[in-house]
């Protein structure tokens, strides 16, 4: 578009009004930048909520994907698909676990956790079981996965909730212990290994092994929702895997495809075969599009190096946040930075929602979980370049909020 020509708004009036919506609508991408209908460029530091693993456009994914479309892009699962077993066994290779169900989102992966630790508990004759869940946790919107979830916000309006669950504060194993104490219900610990939504907040490695040890103990499920911080945005394959410790379940999604809606719930041996025939199921879930989506995207991040790129990029990142922001740090006006790899938050200590916009302004997609923190959630194939490019659009603008009364 040249300066005379007429702007394009972006606007949904028939759509339901259930997102605060920038007004932007993305017509492209390559790489780690999107243009928009009007033909401005932004630099994706969100790869849409930390699912386009490959970025935008990629030259190996896209014939692929091409290629699936042309063949067949959906079988109902009367039938067996051939990549769900090769991507299943994949994950059992990346993770040391045992099989997989595959559905089309974390939603419906969590859920499916959730029912899986209900059923196990019933197996073992507990009529109304209960798991552990945390503090500013997100797992979902649906009533369970909402009901699991720690923020009052997004529950107001929807009960009664689904009963059943025991909230504790993330990283206070003593607090657990003293929720579950006597307890003979408790049959799961459902937490995200890096809580997303909830401020980019990390469980540290000692509490997820002391977490591991506890479950053993004590024959429950140890639950990790990666799908957020899983598919290598931490620099391993899956965030837990920094504590050495392997759970009896694991959700994932967002990154699993770049972009092409996958969900998984990858079982250990404790819960592998809880679920039989009948017990679950999904119409849309490892059809044949999502599955060649998935396991081209492994095949691409093992080909490029992506788990290493995602350690190194996101090292530099956080370390150009920091030098940038050094005397807001210690003036306490940026309370930490904190994260791994390249899932990054920048906690500040005022309300910051007005910088997604001022970005956007700038050329660069970020977004503000938690009032206070902004995530960098960007494509794994971010360059250091591209990190200090948000460095240098993003710190001058969390400067300015902060100085402004």
């Amino acid at each position: 578009m040249t300066d005379a020509s007429p702007k394009i708004e972006a606007s949904s009036p028939h759509v339901m009004n259930t997102y605060g919506r920038l007004p932007i609508a993305l017509s492209h991408g390559q790489g780690c930048h999107v243009w928009d209908v009007n033909g401005k460029r932004y630099l994706d530091a969100l790869g849409g909520i930390a699912v386009n693993t490959l970025g935008h456009n990629h030259a190996k994914l896209v014939p692929a994907l091409q290629d699936q479309i042309s063949k067949i892009i959906h079988s109902c699962n009367y039938y067996h698909v051939p990549n769900q077993e090769i991507l299943a066994k994949k994950l059992v290779e990346l993770s040391g676990m045992s099989n997989v169900f595959f559905c089309s989102t974390g939603l419906e992966a969590n859920e499916a956790a959730l029912k899986l630790a209900r059923k196990f508990g019933h197996d073992k004759g507990i009529e109304r079981p209960e798991i552990v869940v945390y503090e500013k946790a997100f797992h979902g919107r649906s009533i369970a996965t909402l009901s699991a979830t720690g923020n009052p916000k997004v529950q107001v309006g929807f009960g009664p909730l689904v009963e059943g669950f025991i909230r504790v504060p993330i990283n206070d194993i003593d607090s657990l212990k003293q929720a579950t104490a006597g307890n003979p219900n408790v049959v799961a610990v459902f937490l995200e290994a890096i809580q997303g939504e909830g401020g980019v907040n990390p469980m540290h490695l000692d509490y997820l092994r002391e977490v591991r040890a506890l479950c053993d103990a004590s024959d429950w499920l140890m639950m990790i929702d990666e799908v957020q911080c899983g598919m290598g945005r931490t620099g391993k394959w899956f965030a837990h895997q920094w504590a050495g410790i392997v759970p009896d379940v694991m959700p994932l999604a967002k990154g699993l495809g770049s972009g092409v809606p996958v969900g998984a719930v990858v079982a250990g041996p404790k819960a592998a075969h809880i679920f039989q025939p009948g017990n679950h199921g999904t119409t849309f879930g490892g059809n044949p599009l999502a599955m060649r989506a998935g396991v081209e995207t492994i095949r691409i991040m093992e080909q490029d190096g992506l788990l290493e790129n995602a350690s190194r990029v996101g090292t530099h990142l956080s370390q150009g946040l920091a030098n940038a922001l050094s005397a807001e740090l210690t003036s306490g006006a940026v309370r930490q930075i904190r994260g791994q790899g390249l899932m990054i938050g920048v906690e500040l200590a005022k309300p910051c929602g007005a910088l997604v916009q001022q970005c956007a302004d700038h050329g660069l997609l970020i977004s503000v979980t938690a009032d206070t923190v902004i995530r960098l959630v960007p494509p794994l194939i971010m360059t250091e370049v591209e990190a200090d490019d948000v460095v240098r659009i993003l710190c001058p603008l969390i400067k300015q909020l902060l100085q402004a009364h």
